[in-house]
């Protein structure tokens, strides 16, 4: 759905078409979407049109990029933990 709204604003009923699940099930992930401020939606008339909000999407990104390091010490350490099971 993310990736969707990353071309343009989208309706509702589009994202459901698009995503093959129901209104309702659309409605509550853009909530969650909502809620987390990745996703701004806007009704006029009957129709519901959703797009990501730009500044909710750069601050996902700079906590992404700050522990970006921390996630790859992670999974370098389970790298080797793997590789010794493997040798034993």
């Amino acid at each position: 759905m993310v990736e969707l709204l990353g071309t343009r604003p989208h309706a509702v009923t589009t994202m459901a078409d698009n995503c093959g699940i129901t209104l309702t099930a659309v409605g509550q992930h853009i909530r969650v979407l909502e809620n987390a401020g990745l996703v701004t939606s806007n009704k006029l008339g009957r129709t519901r049109s959703c797009q990501l909000d730009p500044n909710g999407i750069a601050m996902l990104q700079q906590w992404l990029v700050a522990r970006q390091s921390t996630w790859e010490k992670r999974l370098n350490v389970l790298g080797e933990v793997l590789a010794r099971n493997e040798e034993q």
